[in-house]
């Protein structure tokens, strides 16, 4: 896919259009019948380039200096990239970044203009959407998206964009300050560039990518196999 078919623009953005998000196209089942194999890489990354400061601020967990680090690219339309987050990143969250030994970075990757606008609301602060939501305040709006992907990505009335209102009122959004972040032209081009980053940069091309010290990871990971993978570089 090239660069253009990924980049969201504004129209397409306030267009409610329907989801088309691409996301790797593995069974969620697959991985749970791996769940003890140690995951192999698709690669080497440059895990020191990865980590330079981006367009945005970086929505991380945990401390600085742990030994592991991890940049998962992602899109929220993206069913596996729920599934990780709904079954797999509370625990490797209380095991590993809560006590220190793990640092955990999200970055957007969305595929479609859909995933394009959660993430926007995810980066906005609900009460003030010209300035941007804190780490505290993005890893629940994830999460609370994640857990409900499937009613505001495809909701039985075609209504997305309702859909999506509705689900992140939940989180303190008003209509006023709804339309208001997903009107900010700043924050779009900015996402389209972290896009385009990880793309160009660091070969990314499917959700979820894990850059994990320095190799590349692609597809869904069970508690399992990503204990196995963190233990092996502690």
């Amino acid at each position: 896919m090239q660069l253009n078919d990924k980049t969201i623009t504004r129209r397409a953005l306030l267009g409610g259009v329907a989801v088309t998000a691409l996301c790797l196209s593995l069974p969620l089942g697959i991985s749970d019948a791996f769940a003890q194999a140690l995951p192999e890489s698709q690669g080497d990354v440059d895990m020191a380039a990865a980590l330079k400061p981006g367009t945005l601020p970086e929505m991380a967990l945990g401390e600085e200096n742990a030994k592991v680090t991890v940049i998962e690219y992602m899109s929220m339309t993206c069913p596996h990239c729920a599934h990780f987050h709904n079954t797999t990143f509370e625990t490797i969250k209380k095991n590993y970044i809560d006590t220190g030994k793990v640092r955990f970075i999200i970055r957007e990757f969305p595929f479609d203009p859909v995933a394009t606008a959660a993430f926007m609301l995810a980066r906005c602060n609900p009460q003030n959407p010209a300035e941007l939501a804190t780490s505290a305040q993005y890893y629940p709006m994830v999460s609370m998206l994640f857990k409900q992907q499937r009613a505001w990505a495809s909701p039985a009335d075609k209504d997305v964009r309702g859909a999506l209102l509705q689900s992140v009122k939940l989180a303190g959004y008003s209509q006023q300050s709804f339309e208001a972040c997903l009107t900010n032209q700043k924050l779009l081009d900015d996402i389209n560039t972290v896009v385009k980053r990880g793309n160009e940069e660091f070969g990314v091309n499917s959700t979820p990518t894990f850059l994990i010290n320095g190799k590349k990871y692609s597809g869904d990971m069970t508690v399992d196999s990503m204990s196995k993978l963190f233990d092996s570089l502690l």
